[in-house]
């Protein structure tokens, strides 16, 4: 619908087809930054695998991420803009503290992920404010679901997933993720190594990029460290050739 309609003017309008054209835009703003993420969870681990790019060769490497420690068990991927992003991340772990010194333990990754949906669905319903433009990832080693994976998008919608993406190959990517965990019989029963070749896989399918480790992130979450753990330029080196040289790709 042309702007003209003045649907898309006010984030609180609804167009006649019951579309709020502003949450739509923010989808689309959640792959203005070109970066796909993929996760994958495991019998014993849940892997997070996103695209890294440095905008200036100017800027330190080290200094750009989209993976961050929401706790000390429970980690968080963002895809969409940067800015939006950081702030989320401010307001998760913001929401995580106060859970655990409320009651003594680190607040659930469903827990953390619907208390972020709310409040990005706030944002869609008062005219001062518009929606994130970024969609977070939650994930942690749960004592009692085990690997978990949550996502959250801008119209406030959060579901726990098998395997997500996000991002401008997210469509591509999610059918890909539905034929690897049809075969595993949905039991979700790769190890650890499976699980991260198996979404390194995905992310160089659907971007058509042979990746060099410095070009992605990987993060894992496992049953033996339930801390959130950022692989090494080298561990990375050593997945990827390990992709390459898998046949059952």
């Amino acid at each position: 619908m042309s702007r003209a309609s003045g649907y898309d003017r006010h984030i609180t309008i609804f167009s006649p087809d019951g579309k709020l054209f502003q949450v739509e835009y923010a989808f689309k703003a959640v792959k203005i930054p070109n970066l796909t993420t993929v996760a994958l969870k495991g019998c014993d681990s849940v892997v997070v695998v996103t695209q890294k790019k440095v905008p200036d060769k100017l800027m330190c490497r080290s200094s750009i991420t989209n993976v961050y420690n929401i706790s000390p068990t429970t980690g968080c991927v963002m895809t969409g803009l940067t800015a939006d992003a950081r702030r989320m991340v401010m307001e998760a772990r913001q929401e995580a503290a106060k859970f655990k010194d409320a009651n003594s333990f680190e607040m659930p990754v469903a827990s953390l992920a619907e208390r972020m949906a709310a409040l990005n669905q706030v944002n869609t319903q008062q005219a001062g404010m518009r929606p994130t433009g970024c969609m977070p990832i939650f994930y942690s080693y749960d004592e009692i679901d085990g690997p978990t994976i949550w996502m959250v998008d801008p119209a406030g919608f959060a579901r726990g997933y098998k395997g997500c993406a996000a991002g401008p190959k997210q469509q591509e990517a999610t059918n890909l993720l539905e034929k690897i965990v049809k075969k595993d019989g949905c039991k979700s029963s790769f190890s650890r190594n499976e699980t991260l070749q198996n979404a390194l896989f995905v992310l160089q399918s659907v971007t058509g990029v042979d990746f060099k480790p410095q070009d992605v992130e990987v993060s894992v979450v496992d049953k033996d460290n339930k801390s959130i753990q950022r692989l090494r330029d080298s561990e990375v080196e050593d997945l990827l050739n390990q992709v390459a040289e898998n046949d059952n790709f």
